[in-house]
């Protein structure tokens, strides 16, 4: 069945051919991306699979250098952590009245340790007991590992 249609400029008749589309309705057909495009694919299909394939490489790596890495973890926290003593002890070092007041304190607890353990020869026998037996709870029986 060929529609006659007239041409608006010519006033002529022409035939013209219907064509069907053979694809289901609602269906999308695919459509060809532009040349220009195609580079960028090029270039991100390797990083999409570089991406894909990360978390096997970052497994991997961990697994093959765990134990180094929790050498270098450790330093580093041991670092971060001096670090922040220092700047808090400075911070209350700047407090007036702080620093005085913690040096005293300091002063007479050592005072007060050499009162209590220090002076007399019972009270340092009984402070070396406390010692080792401290040191035994620790580490383990002694005694027993030296018989």
């Amino acid at each position: 069945m060929e529609p006659n249609v007239q041409s608006a400029d010519t006033g002529t008749t022409k035939n013209q051919q219907s064509s069907l589309n053979s694809e289901p309705s609602g269906a999308i057909s695919p459509v060809d991306p532009p040349s220009s495009d195609r580079p960028w694919q090029e270039w991100l299909e390797p990083v999409s699979e570089f991406l894909a394939k990360l978390p096997d490489y970052l497994g991997k790596f961990f697994s093959d250098y765990k134990q180094p890495l929790i050498t270098v973890g450790l330093i580093v926290a041991g670092i971060i952590t001096v670090k922040l003593t220092l700047a808090l002890l400075s911070a209350i070092n700047d407090v007036p009245l702080l620093a005085p007041v913690f040096e005293l304190v300091g002063i007479g607890y050592t005072g007060w340790f050499v009162y209590r353990y220090l002076l007399q020869s019972k009270t340092r026998s009984e402070l070396v007991q406390e010692f080792n037996s401290l040191k035994s709870e620790i580490l383990g029986n002694s005694d027993a590992k030296q018989s």
